[in-house]
């Protein structure tokens, strides 16, 4: 009897949020139509998809970044770790710090490179004093694989630096929060063939500590980073599955006509 109990709760912890019948509107626009998924944790699971087809919709939901725009209107369930992330009592801003998220285009803040990296732990009290903060900015920039480029200048300005290394600052920044999901949105479009393969190995590496959820526009990206796909079209999500079978091997139609670029 107590073996049942522990491969259960075995199986349940490897599943990290939990969508159960999802829909978006924004006013009377259907974005999303009855989305259900489990995401498993310390995986890669990217979003693929044609563009408007509501997978940056769907990642959105995940820590409830929809709730800023007045007439989106979010139903359902999500659920992380068992917990309703809709609950009237969960306050966003915690669930923001759990939940990090990473943009298409690099976004520092206009403060130093330290600075943009302390925001969140100096806004969540994660840091009892100045030692304490140091070294949390400097395990973050590590995580983000950029300490070593900027450790001798943390004190110049985020904005300065290049493309790619703006983003992986904005990933040391979405970590330092030391969250349990990384949620990234197309975080490579903006970038050149090097920066991108810098921050492709680097999400391979995040995986062993966070769930990532990765939206990208690209199937050769999906397949290279992800474990697991989800294919959405049309607001709808219409296979999700390991990667490598939803790549050579995919039940839906639609999905073989996404790929082979019949539709997209």
């Amino acid at each position: 009897m107590n073996t049942m109990r522990l491969t259960e709760s075995a199986v349940d912890t490897d599943i990290k949020i939990t969508a159960k019948d999802v829909q978006v509107y924004y006013g009377d626009n259907h974005a999303i139509k009855d989305v259900s998924v489990e995401i498993q944790d310390k995986t890669v699971t990217a979003f693929i998809g044609p563009s408007g087809c509501g997978k940056s919709t769907f990642l959105r939901c995940i820590n409830r970044m929809n709730d800023t725009i007045d007439v989106c209107r979010v139903q359902g369930d999500i659920k992380i770790d068992g917990e309703d992330i809709y609950d009237k009592r969960v306050d966003p801003v915690q669930l923001r710090a759990k939940v990090g998220m990473v943009f298409q285009k690099p976004n520092p803040f206009p403060k130093s490179i330290y600075d943009n990296v302390a925001y969140g732990p100096r806004i969540h009290g994660l840091a009892k004093n100045k030692a304490d903060l140091d070294d949390i900015v400097e395990r973050a920039l590590r995580r983000g694989a950029i300490w070593n480029e900027v450790k001798d200048r943390l004190d110049a300005p985020g904005t300065g630096l290049s493309g790619g290394q703006q983003q992986r600052l904005c990933i040391a920044r979405a970590v330092a929060t030391e969250p349990e999901v990384l949620l990234m949105d197309e975080p490579c479009s903006a970038l050149d063939p090097i920066a991108t393969a810098q921050v492709e190995e680097l999400i391979d590496e995040l995986r062993k500590s966070y769930s990532v959820v990765i939206v990208t526009h690209s199937m050769q990206q999906a397949a290279r980073v992800s474990q697991r796909t989800a294919f959405f079209h049309l607001g709808n999500l219409v296979e999700y599955g390991e990667t490598g079978q939803i790549f050579t091997n995919p039940v839906d139609p639609r999905t073989e006509n996404y790929i082979t670029g019949r539709i997209g």
